[in-house]
């Protein structure tokens, strides 16, 4: 069974008394008790975002919104397509552009590295996150500062199962894009696992998955719906704005100061998702520990270190 066999009952003393530190306590702050339904991990998810917003989008801003912005304009300054099209014009029968496999290269490296490397600093605020909410929960002060530390020291190990599993992800997108979804619903739980548990965060996700799948399920398609949502909205005015300031935005500097600004504001719009999707996976997590063993916020905090 392992070290977190499923139990039916939870053995000790009768319901209802619960010893400091340890015990499934019914009003914990962070951990959702088996039969307390949706509407219990709603009031925990809202309890975490009442008592840590202040942390919490400074954090996401800086790890998450920021990189995310300096991402697209890269991209909107690497991108030959504008090149491209006027060759095109020019020459409808002059076949590839000059230098496309060169503009092609570059833009393929910018991007992926761009992307490796604003993973790892989007670890670092997804680690921070769940400590910020974990310590608030269990009573004790969280800073920004001491968050973005403890983020620090975790964003290595989280961010190279991050890429493990968008790489498992992936390669089941391209099997008819089901096996994709299936792989990205069994391993939601990944993050938090490492976290909280240091190990085996791949076989711990899908055995949680596979073990109330209905709730998992259920809890992870609420977060990924208003994940995708609140993620395509921005990026869909990202597109629509920048369009207006001609193909090549960044080729003189008024049309850059708007395409800049553009991309500036609809990164910020994609706040709330982050947020969405942080509280949302740590409070569906907490609940998956709870049924298989008493647990609380400040166990769950001693377990991050």
């Amino acid at each position: 069974m392992g070290p977190y066999g499923g139990q039916p009952w939870y053995p000790g003393p009768p319901t209802g008394w619960y010893p400091p530190g340890h015990g499934l306590d019914p009003n914990d702050a962070l951990v959702t008790p088996p039969g307390a339904g949706i509407q219990g991990w709603l009031s925990r998810f809202n309890g975490a975002l009442r008592r840590g917003w202040r942390q919490l989008v400074p954090i996401l801003l800086l790890t998450q919104v920021l990189p995310a912005a300096v991402l697209s304009v890269i991209s909107l300054g690497v991108d030959p397509s504008a090149g491209w099209e006027t060759q095109a014009e020019l020459d409808p029968a002059g076949g590839l552009p000059d230098n496309f496999a060169l503009d092609l290269a570059t833009l393929l490296v910018a991007l992926i590295g761009g992307s490796l490397l604003i993973g790892l600093v989007q670890a670092v605020g997804w680690a921070a996150g769940s400590w910020v909410i974990t310590q608030q929960a269990a009573g004790r002060p969280a800073s920004i500062d001491a968050a973005l530390r403890y983020g620090v020291r975790r964003a290595l190990g989280l961010w190279g199962w991050t890429l493990l599993i968008s790489v498992l992800v992936g390669v089941g997108v391209c099997f008819c894009v089901l096996p994709g979804i299936y792989l990205a619903f069994a391993l939601s739980m990944a993050g938090p696992v490492y976290l909280f548990e240091r190990q085996n965060p791949i076989g711990r996700s899908f055995r949680m998955f596979h073990d109330r799948l209905g709730l998992l399920l259920g809890r992870v398609a609420l977060v990924g719906g208003v994940v995708i949502v609140g993620s395509m909205i921005p990026g869909f005015l990202e597109s629509l704005g920048t369009v207006a300031f001609g193909p090549d935005p960044l080729a003189s500097p008024g049309a850059a100061v708007g395409a800049v600004a553009v991309i500036g504001v609809t990164a910020v719009l994609a706040l709330p998702a982050h947020l969405v999707q942080l509280v949302g996976l740590l409070i569906t997590y907490t609940e998956q520990r709870a049924h298989e063993a008493p647990v609380n916020a400040a166990g769950l905090a001693a377990e991050l270190g």
